[in-house]
């Protein structure tokens, strides 16, 4: 008898946990869909035609600062739930390297934009 009531403590533990892994992923996944919307706003503007490269690496690297430590701290959450062994400092280079991709890839599709605007005839 106590090792089936074990057992269904065991049970309803891993559930919980699955459920609390799968909260942080969702948010995390929210986190970032919020950024990348607010990085596509920002990239979108008309002011940033007549940017130079840096000038528009610059600005992207300021622009959205809530909505980019937002994603930051769900990232980290979800990464310490899924992976609660790893340090700390791990999880935050992590969140740090996935804005740091984000910042780049709308600064690639920025200047892949412009090269082609002066190909054009």
């Amino acid at each position: 008898m106590r090792l089936v009531i074990m057992a269904g403590l065991l049970l309803a533990a891993s559930a919980a946990m699955a459920d609390e892994i799968g909260d942080a992923h969702r948010m995390a996944l929210q986190g970032r869909d919020i950024y990348w919307t607010c990085l596509a706003q920002k990239y979108s503007q008309n002011s940033n035609k007549a940017m130079s490269g840096e000038d528009f690496t610059a600005r992207i690297a300021s622009v959205c600062p809530s909505e980019r430590q937002y994603f930051r701290a769900t990232l980290v959450d979800y990464l310490t739930v899924q992976f609660p062994n790893v340090d700390a400092a791990a999880h935050m280079t992590t969140a740090n390297n996935a804005i740091a991709l984000a910042q780049k890839d709308v600064v690639t599709a920025f200047l892949h934009h412009k090269q082609a605007a002066k190909a054009r005839p």
